[in-house]
């Protein structure tokens, strides 16, 4: 098994049709989605299948991420979701998992989420489907983040991801290590959290 996939996610849930034509999938979009719905669209691509399919799913697809959104509405609804991540994944030990707490993989995650959501209308460069690192530096250029600071995450990205594809190929049930052994990586990405998220 290469993927475990959750039917539930589907547009109209678990009750929904396994599949849907890019009409219905752009209606649903469009009129019912949720936020955290745009979110994973931000991470969404083709992978097989017919062309013209893929060539219209890639269309709408940006097309999603370059609605216009207000800006204070959609940070509040993208740090409310992480907050609600956070607690569906509670870590009682005195490690830091890697993904799931304050300063790690989904808090790099989510703020690259909301600068596409948040600035793609303008800048459509940011619907480019070229992963978070990319996006990163992108963002720089674009000045929507320090470039100094887009560097440092990027970085810090990259290691704890680079540690956790490491626990679990050693079998690991938990991306988990000790805390002082990613205190710059985790320090970068609450950087670039306070200023991404907290900023007005």
């Amino acid at each position: 098994m290469l993927y475990e996939t959750d039917l539930r996610l589907r547009p109209d849930g678990a009750g929904g049709l396994l599949v849907s034509s890019l009409a219905a999938f752009r209606d649903y979009q469009n009129q019912h989605a949720q936020l955290w719905e745009h979110q994973a669209i931000t991470r969404a691509r083709f992978v097989a299948g017919d062309p013209d399919i893929g060539a219209g799913f890639e269309r709408f697809r940006a097309e999603i991420l370059r609605q216009k959104r207000d800006p204070v509405t959609l940070r509040r609804e993208v740090a409310a979701m992480r907050q609600k991540m956070l607690v569906a994944h509670p870590n009682r030990t005195q490690r830091f998992d890697l993904k799931h707490d304050r300063g790690g993989i989904i808090d790099v995650e989510f703020a690259v989420q909301y600068l596409v959501l948040g600035h793609a209308r303008r800048h459509e460069e940011l619907t480019g489907n070229i992963g978070n690192l990319a996006l990163l530096k992108l963002a720089a250029r674009l000045g929507l983040v320090k470039q100094p600071l887009a560097q440092a995450a990027h970085d810090a990205y990259r290691r704890l991801r680079q540690l956790q594809h490491g626990l679990r190929l050693q079998g690991e049930q938990y991306a988990r290590i000790a805390p002082e052994a990613v205190a710059n990586e985790r320090a970068a990405v609450r950087e670039l959290w306070k200023e991404v998220m907290e900023h007005e």
